[in-house]
């Protein structure tokens, strides 16, 4: 495969367990160059749980992670799998930027600052450069006045435009949204919709966890319907959400409705 072909995030039947509790049961996702990936799935289905392992936040018990054709090494087995090189994975990680649901800024820090410091401390770049191109994406996402702002000054919606902002200062090769608007009330979520959508239209390659049908209708390439661990349904959004195949996702999606 050549660069451009090979999938920045490909995962092979994965197992995740929290002790006696199996949460992801022999998963497969993959994430190619400038594709948008959504996640659905009722709570506890293993979204978020996959998402994390994607990011390496979450050890697997079993499977493969790749990261542009790179498969993560592993040491010990089951329970005890971990990852054998901590450079591998801080590498790995920084080209992986993740969103939350809890904004997670630094309350101690101005906008811009939140925006700049992992650039400058991970991965050491000169902070002058770093500053332009921190300005330069929150215009993009549309709180340009807000850098010098301190946090709890901003409306939730403007502090996820922050988050998402800082995500995309570290210049990463995917972005990772886990629930990017289930904190905030419709009108806040319509703010950070919009972003998302013209990172979509961009062709950034995303994988995203979402409770909102409508968003992983618009903005996605494939949809994953995950259930009690396991990939009940997938594939583009029009089949899935125009003609679910399986009595579980038509349940799903009428329950939302």
């Amino acid at each position: 495969m050549t660069e451009s072909t090979t999938p920045v995030i490909a995962i092979h039947d994965l197992h995740k367990s929290y002790g006696q509790l199996e949460v992801l049961k022999g998963v497969d996702l993959v994430a190619p160059r400038g594709h948008v990936v959504s996640l659905i799935g009722s709570s506890g289905s293993g979204k978020s749980t996959l998402l994390r392992c994607c990011n390496l936040l979450e050890d697997s018990q079993s499977g493969e992670i790749k990261f542009e054709g790179e498969a993560v090494r592993w040491k010990g087995e089951g329970l005890g799998r971990h990852p054998a090189d901590r450079d591998q994975v801080t590498r790995m990680r920084t080209n992986l930027s993740m969103v939350f649901q809890q904004f997670n800024l630094w309350s101690h820090m101005t906008i811009l600052q939140n925006v700049m410091e992992a650039p400058v401390t991970v991965l050491k770049r000169d902070p002058k450069e770093v500053e332009e191109k921190a300005r330069g994406y929150l215009a993009k996402v549309g709180i340009a006045d807000k850098a010098d702002a301190w946090p709890a000054m901003l409306s939730g919606g403007q502090q996820q435009r922050a988050a998402i902002a800082r995500a995309l200062c570290m210049e990463p090769r995917a972005l990772l949204f886990d629930e990017p608007t289930s904190a905030l009330d419709p009108e806040l979520e319509q703010e950070v919709i919009k972003v998302i959508k013209a990172l979509a239209d961009e062709g950034r390659t995303m994988i995203l966890v979402t409770h909102d049908m409508k968003l992983a209708a618009d903005v996605s390439d494939h949809v994953i319907f995950l259930h009690k661990g396991k990939i009940e349904e997938e594939g583009a959004p029009a089949d899935l959400f125009g003609n679910p195949k399986t009595e579980r996702l038509r349940g799903f999606l009428s329950a939302g409705a």
